[in-house]
């Protein structure tokens, strides 16, 4: 197996596990050969879709020598026990968001995984955006100065999330900050560093028996003083879910659009040498001068800091991207990353199983903060 082929086995696919499937079946080396855990009618087309000729028992896929890599799909409560089930058969695993429902579970998971050396990663694979690299050099860089604020604000549709849906029950899906806000917890990480949860809160559907969760909000504290809010809520018809992520600095402040990043927008402040770095952080991008200073204009304030300013500028990069391509290269990113490693230990992964654990550590303290 170390430069052969990798055979997959899925456990659990429905709409999202089949799109999935299409692309890490895509990528070099790897084959699907089993599938199992479900006998959802997606799952028998998916079946159809890829020639598998039976939906196995999950027991019974998991003896199979035959199976090499294990690729989670199921919902959120069944990650835990399906992924120390492959693990203990001796299975790498890859596992969707979220890792598992409680830090418990995933230290257990993460110990068994390193046990066994085999892999364990959760499917956080927005590291592996051009625009979460682009915009974590802007960052490092200090372009646009030092970062102070940022919202992601997430109003999702609902549409296909019927009452009955267990994404309405806590019980199987950890509420939304687990089962949603990892992905969001994890970005700002790699851009920030580590964070903490200073306030939280939830709002309830008016009316619904039993109670709906449908939207949530927190904040997270990175170093000293950097805020950063997070609001997520499920009530939006599918035609209207948007998504808005924006970074604020000294000198302007980036706007990232949809969930899965395409399309940002810089407007910022900036003299020559700024102008030219955002270029180079953004190759192709279309800028357009709003304002221009003459010299004895140019120098301006803020936070008490003298500013030298060129031009005043609006950068866009990314329009016409397709957001649902751009998910399918993510994905297949993501399975050639960690299959260099399976092959290759010394490879160094962009997204490990600590990040997975890390994430759903920042959402479990904001869960429990927001219910208390």
């Amino acid at each position: 197996m170390d430069q052969g082929e990798i055979r997959l086995g899925v456990i659990g696919c429905g709409g999202f596990g089949l799109y999935a499937l299409q692309h890490f079946a895509q990528v070099p080396g790897v084959k699907l050969a089993g599938m199992a855990g479900t006998h959802r009618q997606a799952a028998y087309a998916a079946a159809l879709r890829f020639g598998i000729p039976d939906i196995e028992d999950v027991g019974k896929m998991l003896e199979r020598d035959d199976i090499d890599l294990v690729y989670i799909a199921t919902p959120p409560f069944l990650h835990h026990p399906q992924a120390m089930q492959a693990l203990r058969a001796g299975k790498h695993v890859i596992c969707e968001k979220p890792l598992a429902m409680t830090v418990a579970q995933a230290d257990e998971m993460i110990a068994e995984a390193h046990q066994r050396d085999r892999l364990l990663v959760a499917n956080l694979m927005q590291r592996y955006n051009p625009v979460s690299d682009s915009v974590g050099r802007l960052v490092q860089a200090g372009v646009l100065g030092e970062f102070l604020h940022g919202t992601f604000e997430n109003y999702a549709s609902d549409e296909n999330l019927g009452p009955g849906h267990w994404f309405w029950d806590r019980s199987k899906s950890g509420g939304i900050f687990i089962e949603h806000g990892v992905h969001f917890f994890d970005l700002f990480a790699g851009w920030l560093g580590p964070g903490r949860v200073v306030s939280a809160e939830l709002g309830l559907r008016p009316g619904a028996s039993p109670p709906i969760e449908e939207h949530v909000h927190c904040t997270v504290r990175y170093g000293q003083s950097m805020l950063v809010s997070f609001y997520h809520g499920f009530h939006q018809t599918g035609r209207m879910d948007r998504q808005e992520l924006r970074l604020v600095f000294e000198r302007g402040d980036v706007t990232l659009y949809d969930w899965v990043p395409t399309r940002v927008r810089v407007h910022a402040i900036a003299d020559e040498a700024q102008t030219r770095a955002l270029c180079e952080l953004f190759p192709g991008a279309r800028l357009d001068a709003t304002a221009t200073y003459a010299p004895k204009d140019r120098a301006c304030e803020g936070r008490h800091k003298v500013l030298d300013v060129y031009q005043m500028l609006e950068l866009s990069w990314g329009e016409g991207t397709n957001k649902l391509q751009r998910y399918g290269e993510l994905l297949r990113a993501l399975m050639a990353d960690q299959l260099a490693w399976v092959r290759d230990h010394s490879h160094r992964r962009r997204i490990t199983e600590q990040n997975g654990r890390d994430s759903l550590a920042v959402a479990c303290v904001a869960d429990q903060m927001a219910r208390a």
